[in-house]
């Protein structure tokens, strides 16, 4: 099950899912698309908002990418709320990022 974060909204799981697809987007061809049934305008506030969450990058005139954390996030590696990785592997990527794994350190850990 994907860890979505409160401040999430349905839109924001199909910007993901479209940009997961198609690589790059804007919320204009998002909007047209029929997969992400919101305005353009409803899109890019939420395109903003995932920006600011780490989970899509901005390249500029308005197109999007997601990033690996938003791939992640659909994958069920990613947890939106804590921002952080569900699976210590999967975070150890040379980032030095604190991320832990879920659950225990019982006979399937380290």
């Amino acid at each position: 099950m994907r860890r979505s974060a409160e401040w999430m909204v349905l839109c924001d799981e199909r910007i993901l899912e479209y940009l997961s697809e198609k690589e790059s987007g804007t919320p204009s061809e998002m909007a047209n698309s029929g997969f992400v049934r919101w305005t353009r305008s409803y899109i890019s506030q939420r395109a903003k908002k995932l920006v600011e969450h780490g989970l899509l990058k901005h390249l500029g005139n308005g197109v999007y990418i997601i990033t690996d954390e938003g791939e992640a996030y659909l994958d069920e590696e990613y947890d939106a709320e804590a921002g952080r990785y569900l699976n210590r592997d999967v975070a150890n990527n040379g980032d030095n990022s604190p991320a832990e794994a879920e659950g225990t350190n019982g006979p399937n850990g380290a």
